[in-house]
């Protein structure tokens, strides 16, 4: 009985237990949980879709047509030839004005000048740019994540900070009631730290209800319940600076210049000439043989087979203005590049500063401390003797309190420039 009781309290204490999340996790499940996942698999369909399209122009062009027209004049013979044929037995009415044809054409490519290809080629490298602009879309997730991340991880530093702060207020709150008992102390000096001490778990109210809007902000954004948060180690990895970068933005830059590279060769196959054989048949009136149809007014089976060779020059008149053009898009391309390099590096150089001035500031903050720490218990000794008055010991101690809040603060801010530089780098 008793090992099934300890049995049903481990599990009750599994199920009730919830890791805290690190920041990888929550970025990884971010990103997996934004809708914007969902547009992966729509572009590679749709990018699929087009490219087997192209790959159909392959495939035999069947067409298929009617038609009936009625003409003013029609081909007949000279009169002297139909007195000529009437003597001889032959009766030549001549051609009919209505005439008829249902008629279908087959047409087969042979050779496209890699027309196909390169319009594969660039369909493919369109969805490339797509995919790529998705990426920063998705990318761009991280940031939102940190900054609730580190508000939130704030957040539990400043409550723990509070209730150490109630604790020690609390603890000079008993020794003043003992000092008010004896008669060493006034009871306005009890109820002077029992109000600050109020005012201290008021101030708790309100961190509490922030620590749950952002709980339940990043819990929704991440896809997964975020009761705690764990605050990032440091590590020479964390803190090293790396040059080289590798934003979504630039592989977008690229896959734009690969667009455009393919577009250019589909220039080049623009001025191929075209290969095919051809086929085309009908039934109808007058046919091929004229001369039977101008005998006989009937319908007939005809039909003709070939090969064609096209060779379309139109698209010299434009190949300058239209290489030019892609020339152009290729250099905004690469000012965009530039541009954004730049950008890029000037927030480096201040994020990189705002580590270094907190790193300066968290050295004196362990000093700051201590010092008001020895301050504010050589104040509460001399309220013991009589020495200061209450107010003079609730000062020392919330200045105590704020030099560990101003430590806190500097501490969170500062990894939270660091991974802002890992953001900036994507490293």
């Amino acid at each position: 009985m008793k090992r099934t009781f300890l049995l049903l309290l481990l599990l009750i204490c599994a199920f009730s237990f919830v890791a805290a999340q690190t920041l990888e996790e929550c970025q990884l499940a971010a990103e997996r949980n934004y809708p914007l996942i969902a547009q992966y698999d729509l572009i590679q369909k749709t990018t699929d879709l087009t490219v087997a399209n192209i790959q159909k122009g392959w495939l035999p062009q069947v067409s298929a047509s009617a038609q009936a027209t009625y003409q003013n004049d029609v081909i007949s013979w000279p009169d002297a030839m139909k007195s000529l044929m009437q003597q001889m037995g032959l009766e030549m009415r001549g051609l009919k004005k209505d005439q008829y044809r249902i008629g279908i054409d087959v047409q087969q490519t042979v050779f496209d000048g890699f027309a196909i290809k390169s319009q594969k080629a660039v369909a493919r490298e369109q969805g490339n740019v797509q995919v790529a602009l998705n990426e920063v879309n998705l990318y761009n997730v991280r940031k939102r994540v940190n900054e609730m991340y580190f508000s939130l991880l704030l957040l539990d530093e400043q409550i723990q900070l509070n209730l150490d702060l109630q604790q020690l207020l609390s603890g000079n709150e008993q020794k003043l009631a003992s000092m008010v008992k004896s008669g060493t102390a006034a009871e306005s000096d009890l109820q002077n730290v029992k109000a600050e001490r109020l005012n201290v778990a008021q101030q708790l109210l309100s961190l509490e209800s922030q620590q749950r809007t952002l709980q339940i902000l990043l819990s929704t954004f991440c896809g997964l319940e975020v009761k705690e948060v764990q605050k990032p180690v440091l590590s020479v990895a964390t803190e090293s600076r790396l040059t080289d970068n590798h934003r979504p933005e630039l592989k977008a830059l690229d896959a734009q210049l690969g667009l455009l590279n393919a577009q250019e060769k589909a220039l080049d196959a623009a001025l191929m000439p075209k290969f095919g054989v051809f086929a085309q048949g009908f039934y109808g009136y007058p046919g091929y043989n004229m001369f039977e149809d101008m005998m006989r007014h009937r319908w007939s089976m005809n039909g003709m087979v070939g090969a064609r060779l096209t060779w379309n020059i139109g698209s010299l008149y434009t190949r300058k203005n239209d290489k030019a053009k892609l020339q152009l898009q290729r250099d905004m391309t690469e000012s965009n590049r530039d541009v954004f390099l730049f950008n890029n590096n000037l927030e480096q150089i201040q994020q990189n500063e705002d580590i270094s001035r907190y790193r300066q500031m968290m050295s004196k903050d362990e000093e700051i401390i201590a010092l008001r720490s020895s301050v504010r218990k050589a104040a509460e000794s001399k309220l013991a003797h009589g020495i200061i008055d209450v107010n003079d010991l609730v000062r020392e101690i919330n200045a105590e309190n704020a030099a560990r809040v101003q430590q806190s603060i500097h501490e969170i801010e500062m990894l939270k420039e660091i991974y802002d530089n890992k953001f900036t780098t994507n490293h």
